[in-house]
């Protein structure tokens, strides 16, 4: 099966997980990520400086860098440099601790689309558990310094049984911070999330309350609230429909073909981001994909099984 992908020389988005290491062990975590939580096999500052030169000569022209926390890689600024400097545009998705004016100065610099600060509660009591040990004055802060920087905001929240009745006061927060979108969906059945899932998950009730909140607030003008896919599900049936042009490089250097599935259709240890990118739009024409992503949508036990990496055979 034919798709729009099958004509692109290049993905129009690399999101590229640097590190799997944080400095919080946020109980909704999709990546597992912790404090020294590193894999032991995450590629050197000179394998990512080469992908980042590969992302530049092939014309990728917006790159998303996270984690994990980007900012615990200690060659996060070189490679957005790199990339920036090429005239890539930047987003960079961070929990705020550790984003401070030193650090958005230098961001300042580069083509910037966006930063992304996640924000999963109003009251530090709320937020902290969820996010144990991080502080919401320093996310606050965080943001606050992207704005004055005249950088475009953007704010997370991932609703859970802890915080989703201070979702509309996180989102006014949001508002009052500057940001011109807030991103929300269902909580996603991966990773971290998915251990916690029996006190994480918000009961149908509550998300339609949610989802009908979200719809009030859509219609005020100043800032986009991004809802849509919802969930994993819905997010799955698109790309089942007209997959993204989007590779997802994992701190190992692997390319994923779907962050909700653990297929892996590259190493970029092995193989050029071309040839990635080869791959990703094969394994997308191929009939076991479409099979494994039905599979996903009709179970959503499964979505905990994303980050079983497996890699996907040569010819998909």
């Amino acid at each position: 099966m034919a798709h729009r992908i099958d004509a692109l020389r290049a993905p129009l988005l690399v999101a590229w997980q640097l590190t799997r290491d944080c400095d919080l062990a946020c109980l909704h975590c999709c990546t597992e990520s912790a404090p020294g939580k590193r894999l032991p096999d995450e590629l050197t500052r000179d394998e990512a400086m080469g992908i980042a030169a590969q992302i530049v000569a092939l014309d990728v022209p917006y790159v998303l860098l996270c984690g994990g926390e980007p900012l615990v890689c200690p060659h996060l600024l070189e490679i957005a440099e790199r990339l920036g400097g090429a005239g890539v545009r930047l987003k960079i998705e961070t929990n705020g601790q550790r984003l401070d004016a030193s650090i958005v100065r230098r961001l300042a610099a580069l083509p910037v689309r966006s930063i992304q600060v996640s924000l999963d509660g109003a009251t530090q009591a709320t937020y902290e558990r969820q996010r144990p040990g991080a502080s919401l004055a320093k996310a606050h802060a965080a943001c606050h310094a992207v704005t004055r920087a005249g950088l475009p905001l953007e704010i997370t929240f991932a609703p859970s049984l802890i915080n989703i009745g201070e979702g509309e006061a996180v989102l006014e927060s949001a508002r009052a911070l500057g940001a011109f979108r807030f991103n929300t969906g269902r909580l996603m059945r991966i990773g971290t999330a998915a251990r916690h899932w029996p006190r994480l998950e918000p009961s149908e009730a509550q998300y339609r309350a949610f989802r009908a909140m979200l719809e009030r607030q859509a219609a005020k003008p100043g800032m986009e609230i991004c809802r849509e896919p919802f969930s994993m599900a819905d997010g799955l049936r698109r790309s089942a429909a007209e997959p993204p042009a989007t590779l997802l490089i994992l701190p190992n250097g692997w390319v994923k073909v779907a962050a909700a599935l653990p297929d892996v259709c590259a190493d970029l240890r092995r193989d050029t981001l071309r040839e990635a990118w080869d791959g990703y739009r094969r394994a997308w024409r191929g009939p076991a994909m479409c099979a494994t992503v039905h599979e996903a949508i009709a179970e959503e036990r499964l979505h905990a099984q994303a980050n079983a990496w497996r890699l996907l055979p040569v010819n998909v």
